[in-house]
């Protein structure tokens, strides 16, 4: 199961793609009005680098979050089976604190 460091580093790594994708597109907003043909075609390509490493990243992203949530269910599912008494008591226990949270209000 990947650790907190590995999905902060992913987000981490994201969010930088997503700044430079925001960086290089306002880049190109301001200087499209001044650019002409092969720096305009140049700064789109730039654009579309960006875009394109910002999809991967998401991508990558995405893959590690439901990988982790998939290790997370099967780990549950693996003590449920092997314990389910205690399984059955700490739902139990822990509908029992709820229900006396939701009545104190």
């Amino acid at each position: 199961m990947p650790h907190k460091p590995a999905v902060e580093a992913a987000k981490d790594e994201l969010l930088a793609e997503f700044q430079a994708l925001v960086s290089d597109t306002e880049k190109l907003l301001h200087s499209s009005a001044n650019l002409a043909g092969a720096e305009a075609d140049q700064l789109r390509e730039q654009l579309h680098s960006s875009l394109k490493r910002a999809r991967e990243a998401l991508d990558v992203t995405r893959s590690s979050v439901r990988d982790q949530g998939q290790a997370a269910v099967d780990a549950t599912e693996t003590y449920v089976r092997e314990n389910p008494l205690q399984a059955v008591g700490i739902a139990a226990g822990i509908g029992f604190l709820l229900g006396l949270l939701v009545s104190r209000r």
